[in-house]
């Protein structure tokens, strides 16, 4: 899908070293409690022109939130889109990455793969 990306596709791509960036569109204090490996922490509410002028639109930003019952990676998707970035939200948001096994950081971490292994 051109929009949409799930844990695997992300972890494979940042794996073999893509031009991605992973998006935690959540709140600070979500993304201290746990987040995705080397993921920024930008949130959905902040995203605007001026914010985001810093990032590079030649790379692609996966946006994700908690997961299904939350929107913020729907929202950051659409801000980040409608300005000029070319994104994906990542299905399932940090519940689904857990859920295939993946490794989270933060004050929650969980172990897990991780891209360097």
């Amino acid at each position: 899908m051109k929009y949409e990306t799930d844990s695997w596709d992300v972890f494979d791509g940042l794996k073999n070293g893509e031009e991605i960036i992973v998006v935690d569109a959540r709140s600070n204090l979500a993304y201290e409690t746990e987040h995705i490996p080397g993921a920024i922490n930008f949130p959905h509410i902040t995203m605007s022109e001026l914010t985001t002028a810093h990032l590079d639109k030649a790379k692609t930003y996966i946006t994700y939130c908690d997961g299904i019952g939350c929107n913020g990676s729907t929202n950051g998707a659409l801000k980040l889109s409608k300005l000029g970035f070319n994104v994906k939200e990542l299905l399932g948001g940090i519940d689904w990455w857990k859920r295939d096994g993946y490794a989270t950081d933060g004050n929650n971490s969980i172990s897990g793969k991780r891209i360097t292994d």
